[in-house]
C-alpha cells in the first residue's frame, strides 16, 4: 500500500504551540447565502449572551444545525475612564437583541415552522422583531456593517464629562484646580480645560486621567 504524503507544516520554535485563529463572523459562514437571512430577536435585556447559549444548546439537542447556522450577541470594545483609572469593556451594541442566521422563513413551509419553533421558544426570546407576527430579515449591508463594527481593533473611549461641564484636575501641577471642559480629543485621549488664572481663562491641555468631573 502507498504511504500517503505527509503535508508540509511551518517550522515551530521547540515548545510553542499552534493555535487556529478563529475566522471572523462573516467568513464562518457565508452571510449573503442563498436560502439564509439574518433575522433579530428580542430579549430580555442582560440576558443576551444567556439567550444566545440557550439557543445554541437547542439547536444541538433538536439537530437544526442544518436550519439555524449563526448565532450573535454584536458587541465591541470600549475604554472606560472611571475614579482615575483607564479600563477596557465590552459593550454591547444592541441591548435587548441577538442577530441569527437561519433558512429564510417563508409561509406554509415545514422548515420555516420547524426554525420558528425552535428559536421563539428559547428560554429568555420573547419574539422575532417584525411587523405583526412576521419576522423582517435583515438587510445583507447592515449585518456586514455591524459585524465591521464588531472588528474594529481600537476600542472607543467613553469619558465621564462633556463639553461645558466643570472637572476638578487630580494629577499634574494643576492638581485641585477647577476648570471648565473646553474640548475633548478622543483620539489622542486629551482634554483641554479652561483654567482661571488671575482672572483670565488660560487653556490647559491634560490626559483623561488627570481630571475627573465635579
Amino acid at each position: 500500500m502507498p504511504r500517503k504524503k505527509k503535508a508540509a507544516v511551518a517550522e515551530e520554535e521547540p515548545g510553542a504551540v499552534a493555535v487556529a485563529e478563529a475566522p471572523p463572523p462573516e467568513e464562518a459562514a457565508d452571510i449573503s447565502a442563498e436560502g439564509r437571512a439574518w433575522y433579530v430577536i428580542h430579549t430580555y435585556s442582560g440576558y443576551e449572551n444567556k439567550v444566545k447559549t440557550n439557543l445554541e444548546h437547542r439547536i444541538e439537542s433538536m439537530d437544526a444545525r442544518d436550519l439555524i447556522f449563526q448565532v450573535i450577541v454584536p458587541t465591541e470594545e470600549e475604554i472606560e475612564i472611571k475614579d482615575g483609572q483607564r479600563r477596557t469593556v465590552e459593550k454591547k451594541v444592541f441591548p435587548g437583541y441577538v442577530l441569527v442566521q437561519m433558512i429564510e422563513l417563508r409561509e406554509d413551509d415545514p422548515q420555516s415552522s420547524r426554525v420558528w419553533f425552535v428559536v421563539r421558544n428559547t428560554p429568555g426570546v420573547t419574539g422575532f422583531v417584525g411587523s405583526g407576527t412576521r419576522p423582517t430579515s435583515l438587510d445583507t449591508a447592515d449585518v456586514k456593517k455591524i459585524l465591521r463594527q464588531m472588528r474594529t481593533k481600537e476600542p472607543r473611549v467613553k469619558v465621564g464629562f462633556t463639553i461645558g461641564q466643570s472637572v476638578r484636575m487630580i494629577d499634574g501641577p494643576f492638581m485641585d484646580f477647577v476648570g471648565q471642559v473646553d474640548e475633548i480629543n478622543l483620539e489622542k485621549g486629551r482634554v483641554r480645560v479652561l483654567v482661571s488664572f488671575f482672572g483670565r481663562e488660560t487653556p490647559v491641555e491634560l490626559d483623561f486621567l488627570q481630571v475627573e468631573r465635579l
